[in-house]
């Protein structure tokens, strides 16, 4: 990759968000063949984003991801400067001066609601906000989740709905070998839960959940998968959805859910139950959630395409727990245009757009860019597309205002703000594998800025 023009002179790109994208984009400015560096902002003293805050802890494999991370770290002219909160430390406006061009990587940080009476009510909660605790996010630490209850109901079908579901019915036993947050896994010791339904408003075919993760449903030593036959008899546009060719996923999951559905009862003490074609329409309960119901839908539309319908015929199900995993949107950064109705920041291609003119020297990456979807490695061809674009405009644009490069960091320290490097996060990143092999496990993360900031003096 190469940029428009034949500008040799040093360029300094400032990166918001260390997660997936805000990585991979660094790697294709370090491999663009221009003399580069980079700084790359994190609100929280720890990198690489959803890899450690988001991807479930019995899932280690898919966190390995993190060792080219570091490889790109370590790289020349590569600065992190974590504890960094843009917006707040720092204004965008202020990094658009003191660099060439500015990569928003920054993430869907919240959830789409379901816009339903009781939604809010006590026992209600987003997915993220479940994920975020058992991952020992310093946003989420201090919430409490009621397991006490026998049934708890997920809204959503994707592979954070099939996350939940799993930590939920887990033992600890089989929970105890990873590096879930130590606060969730003495709450999920304790418990009740034995009943977990997993509602999805389309079928089965529509589901988003990948085979791979569907499939560890059945894996469970204290848990069986329940799936009525009745709900894997397809209707003619189901059918002629699940033949098309881009349907192989679906293909796959079918497979399974006629596994699952084939099963007899083998006296496990939880079981995980799919439930398709239904909605939540109302959350109720006085002081805190008592149930949920939940509306019969069929499905219409063409097949690819098909969307459900509601039928006005209703279940109620009495629960204790509902967490919703409908889908993530981004949040507003001061001075920066955002898609109010989209959850993201309007671009084209990365290029950042204010009422359709592009914003020079304003770029974006990853799930602000594009909304919430794809694996962490569609970040990839995500972000070099960004960075192809972000270089074809560089010999084109004014150089920076501010030439020095530390002249950001005696901003933050006039401001007393602790930015943690790349070298600190190492510090960390021992200290937690220290804390967790003390312990018989293998990392024991600190869930507070405070208590990071700390394992540093």
């Amino acid at each position: 990759m190469s940029s428009a023009g034949n500008s040799d002179r040093a360029i300094r790109v400032a990166i918001v968000g260390s997660g997936p994208s805000g990585f991979y984009a660094a790697e294709a400015l370090q491999k663009s063949g221009r003399s580069v560096c980079i700084d790359m902002y994190d609100r929280l003293p720890t990198p690489f984003g959803l890899v450690r805050g988001g991807v479930a802890p019995d899932h280690p494999k898919i966190k390995s991801v993190t060792r080219v991370f570091e490889r790109i770290a370590a790289q020349p002219g590569f600065r992190f400067l974590g504890n960094v909160c843009i917006g707040k430390d720092l204004s965008v406006d202020a990094l658009r001066a003191h660099y060439d061009a500015v990569i928003l990587a920054c993430g869907a940080e919240t959830d789409r609601r379901l816009g339903i009476p009781g939604e809010d009510l006590p026992g209600s909660h987003t997915a993220t906000e479940f994920v975020g605790w058992y991952n020992g996010h310093p946003d989420y630490r201090d919430r409490t989740f009621d397991l006490t209850c026998s049934t708890a109901v997920i809204i959503g079908q994707g592979n954070v709905a099939m996350d939940v579901c799993r930590i939920l019915s887990k033992t600890v036993d089989e929970l105890r070998d990873t590096d879930l947050a130590q606060h969730a896994l003495d709450a999920l010791a304790r418990s009740a839960v034995r009943r977990i339904d997993v509602v999805g408003r389309r079928g089965p075919v529509q589901a988003k959940f990948t085979t791979p993760e569907l499939r560890e449903l059945g894996e469970l030593s204290a848990c069986e998968p329940i799936v009525e036959a009745a709900d894997l008899e397809l209707d003619p546009l189901s059918e002629a959805e699940l033949a098309l060719p881009e349907s192989k996923n679906a293909q796959r999951n079918m497979a399974v859910l006629e596994e699952f559905a084939a099963r007899t009862l083998s006296g496990k003490p939880r079981r995980c139950k799919l439930l398709f074609c239904m909605s939540p329409v109302e959350i109720r309960g006085e002081d805190r959630v008592t149930s949920i119901v939940l509306e019969r839908n069929t499905l219409v539309g063409e097949p690819g395409a098909l969307r459900a319908q509601g039928t006005g015929a209703t279940v109620e199900v009495p629960c204790g727990l509902v967490l919703r995993s409908v889908g993530y949107r981004g949040v507003p950064i001061p001075s920066v245009p955002f898609d109010e109705r989209r959850g993201l920041i309007p671009n084209d291609g990365g290029r950042v757009l204010d009422s359709g003119t592009q914003v020079p020297g304003l770029y974006v990456s990853g799930w602000i860019k594009r909304g919430p979807s794809g694996i962490i490695g569609t970040n990839k061809p995500d972000s070099v597309e960004t960075v192809e674009g972000l270089l074809a405009d560089l010999d084109a644009a004014p150089p920076r205002a501010e030439k020095d490069p530390d002249a950001i960091l005696e901003i933050l320290a006039s401001r007393r703000v602790r930015v943690v490097s790349f070298d600190d996060w190492k510090r960390i990143d021992a200290a937690e594998i220290a804390r967790g092999a003390a312990a018989g496990r293998p990392r024991g993360k600190f869930t507070s800025t405070a208590d990071m900031l700390a394992a540093l003096k």
